[in-house]
């Protein structure tokens, strides 16, 4: 029974060694893609730039919200009590 057990035992590390030579393969896959994709990116993207005659465009900027444009709630409430709807 021993014979068994230490079988099954190696048979598990085996696979397990099989599993982690599989992630590090997928692993390594994965980042050679990720670089080939980014100088690929970074290429078209000169490319295009070159094709255009324009520089590289500055981060946009964010439109900020403007206080008080639309009113508040008493503004309302003054409207609201004009059209004869206040109770």
């Amino acid at each position: 029974m021993a014979e068994k057990s230490g079988k099954h035992a190696a048979n598990a590390q085996f696979a397990k060694m099989l599993r982690a030579d599989d992630a590090k393969k997928a692993t390594s896959e994965y980042e050679t893609t990720a670089v080939a994709l980014r100088a690929k990116t970074e290429r078209l993207k000169a490319l295009r730039l070159a094709r255009d005659g324009a520089a590289p465009p500055d981060k946009p900027q964010r439109k900020r919200k403007q206080k008080g444009g639309t009113g508040g709630l008493s503004q309302w409430l003054d409207g609201e009590a004009k059209d004869g709807r206040g109770g």
